[in-house]
Order: structure tokens, then sequence, then C-alpha cells
């Protein structure tokens, strides 16, 4: 009967100990991005007092960087400038263990958290393929994923890319593209869209977004208003299409509207001109007519704005890199990507730009990261190629 009673009063004790600390057993590694702590309006604005100028600018810029390790020089670079984050390309990449330092490196250098992001679209567009000594999971293109109509397969697919890209502490993707392919010469584009169908495009880069986003990663639209009909390559060359409003309304910008409603948080603006709506051949990412007018104004988008890479020829052919940087911020652009010289960028932006616009997109910047951003997102290898991961991948194949 005492046996008894001593078995009784352990049990009572797990129990109250499961009830009283259980949700700390249960944390799962995949948290979502809206359980994060968000700073308060008066604490953002507290930062931004306490900021240079300077340092609200660099917050405007994600830049890229040809090293893939934290040397004395970077080290003093990022220390003295500040950027907003960094893109990983090709050169960023050696071995799992290196790259998870290089980007752990950056992050420990950074007081506000800092983006880092990539492409990582599926199919030709997948830069965790340059890790040098593990396998990981290789996703389909899109468009292959669009033909299974799966809504539910391109969740999985978001969540095999957010898993995959953490494994190195990867915060941002630019993907899902969601221009509509309906110029069957788009070679640029092609199978990287879900496909023809404007509605169908939407539902499956929705899905593939929620994916990416319950899963720790912030998901990025991308290359509004939208560059599946045109045959020209704006890495090349400047695309132009000759669509009325109307007509983009009713094909190229369903995806966006439903990005808008979907609570999208990056929208990328490529770099493609519509004379029909600006009257003359500037850019999306320099058109305070697409950007301000009808992204923000019109179609009530209140996330953060970025640039396609500033160093596309489709803008350095007929801009300097100065008018790109101004024209840009003027336009309603938030964040640029890539721009050749961050020290020089950083000058123009206080000589040309008032300080107020500079608060307008640092306000956004700054709340954006706080909410969303999590220094702490690394997942372990283990994630890279797993089986799981193969497994919903096979299914698309299928």
């Amino acid at each position: 009967m005492k046996k008894n009673k001593w078995v009784l009063i352990i049990l009572i004790v797990v129990v109250a100990v499961i009830f009283v600390f259980g949700k700390e057993f249960n944390v799962p590694e995949n948290t979502k991005l809206n359980d994060k702590k968000v700073e308060s309006k008066d604490k953002i604005e507290e930062l931004i007092a306490n900021m240079t100028l300077e340092e609200k600018i660099a917050q405007m810029f994600v830049v890229y960087i040809n090293k893939n390790v934290v040397d004395r020089d970077l080290k003093a670079f990022l220390e003295k400038n500040k950027p907003s984050g960094i893109i990983l390309m090709q050169e960023n990449f050696s071995t799992y263990d290196n790259t998870k330092k290089f980007v752990q490196d950056i992050k420990n250098l950074s007081e506000i958290p800092p983006i880092i992001s990539v492409d990582q679209e599926g199919g030709r567009v997948q830069r965790l393929k340059f890790l040098s000594d593990v396998n990981v999971t290789d996703v389909p293109d899109m468009l292959t994923l669009g033909e299974t109509n799966d809504m539910k397969l391109a969740y999985q697919t978001g969540k095999v890319i957010a898993e995959e890209l953490r494994s190195i502490g990867v915060n941002v993707v630019y993907a899902p593209v969601v221009d509509v392919f309906s110029n069957k010469e788009n070679k640029v584009i092609g199978n990287r869209s879900f496909g023809s169908d404007a509605n169908q495009v939407s539902r499956m880069a929705l899905s593939l977004a929620n994916g990416i986003e319950d899963n720790g990663v912030i998901a990025t639209y991308k290359h509004f208003p939208g560059h599946g009909d045109t045959s020209i390559d704006s890495h090349d060359n400047l695309p132009v299409i000759s669509k009325s409003y109307k007509e983009l309304e009713s094909l190229e910008l369903i995806p966006f509207v439903q990005a808008v409603n979907n609570d999208a948080k990056l929208i990328m603006v490529g770099h493609i001109a519509f004379p029909n709506l600006t009257n003359d051949n500037t850019p999306a990412s320099l058109s305070k007519i697409l950007i301000t007018d009808i992204l923000k104004n019109k179609l009530n988008y209140n996330g953060l704005v970025i640039t396609d890479a500033l160093n596309m020829d489709a803008l350095t052919k007929n801009y300097s890199s100065e008018d790109i940087i101004i024209k840009a911020i003027e336009a309603g652009v938030d964040l640029l990507l890539m721009p050749d010289d961050l020290e020089k960028s950083i000058k123009v932006v206080k000589n040309k730009i008032s300080e107020e616009r500079i608060d307008e997109s640092v306000k956004k910047i700054l709340s954006f990261k706080y909410k969303y951003i999590d220094n702490d997102n690394f997942l372990d290898r283990s994630y890279l190629g797993s089986e799981e991961h193969q497994k919903i991948i096979e299914s698309i194949n299928n």
C-alpha cells in the first residue's frame, strides 16, 4: 500500500510538470513567421532615432559579396557600412560547414537582424546545388509542379525549399515566380513559371509561398507587374511589353493581386517597360506609376518592394548607377538589390534623397525584420536531401 502511494505521488508530480512546462517540451523546429515577437512602433522609432543617416540608408541595400569566408577585410566592410543583408550567389558556397559559418559570422556582425537571401526557385535556379560536399534535394521546375495542379503538393514543396534553406540560415527566398507563361518564345521565364493560366499560377504560387513561410522563410513574389509575355531577357536588354492596364489586369496582375490578398511581405519589381502605362520606356523597377500608383495605391500593397538585381543590363545599358538608385527610391522602392558599390550608393542617397523619404522605407524594413527575421533559424544538415523531402519530390515527377 505504501509503495502504491509513492507511485501515485510520482505520477501526480510528472503530470504537473508536463502541464506547466509541456509547451517547452513541444516547441517545433519549424516555427511559423508570425510566432516571432514583434517590436513595438515606439521601439522602431527609438531605433531609427539612434541611427546615423548612413546607417539608415544602408538598411535599404541588399548586397552581393564575392567571398565565402568572413575575413578581416569583409569584417571591416560589414562593421563600417552595415548593409541590410546579403544575397548568396555561387561564389558564396563551398562546403556545408563553411557556408553555414559564413552566414553565421555575418549574422553575428549585424546589430540589426540581416536579410540572408537567395534565389532558390527549383529547376534551373537552385543555388543550394553549389554546396560542394552534400546532396541537396533537386526540386523540379515550377512548370512541372504546376502541371500537377496539386496545391497540397505545392505547399509541401515550399516546405522542402524552406527547410533546406534554413540548414544554412537563409531567411528570405526570391520565390515564387508568379509570372504567367503567356509567350512561348520567353526563355528567361519559361519553365520557371507555373503555367499559362493566371488563376492556376496564383493557386500554386500562393500554396508554395505558404509552405515556405509556414516553415520559417520569407517568400518573395516576382517579377511585378509580369515578365511572362516577352522574349527578351532583362539580364541582357530591356523588355518592352505593349499592353494596356486593362490587359495586364486580366492576366499578368492576377497573381500579384492574389499575393497582396495573401499578405505578401515582399514583392520584387522587374526591369520591364510598359509604355502604355508610363508613356515612355521607363523600367517598372524605376517607375513611380507602376510601383506607387499601381502596386501600392491601386492594389493596396503595404509590404516591402525590392528591385531585381541592379546590375542587370536592362538597367545598366540605359542608366548610370546613380540614376538607377535615385529613380528606384523616388519610384517607391524600399530595398535595392545588388548595387555595384555600397559606399558610393550610400553617398548618392545621402545627397539626393530626403531623410523623410529614407525614414519611410527604413521604418517598414525594421518592422519587417523584427517581426519576421530570426537570427537563430538554423536547421541542421539532416534536412538536406532527406528521405521525407525526396518522397515529396517523387510525387511531383510521378
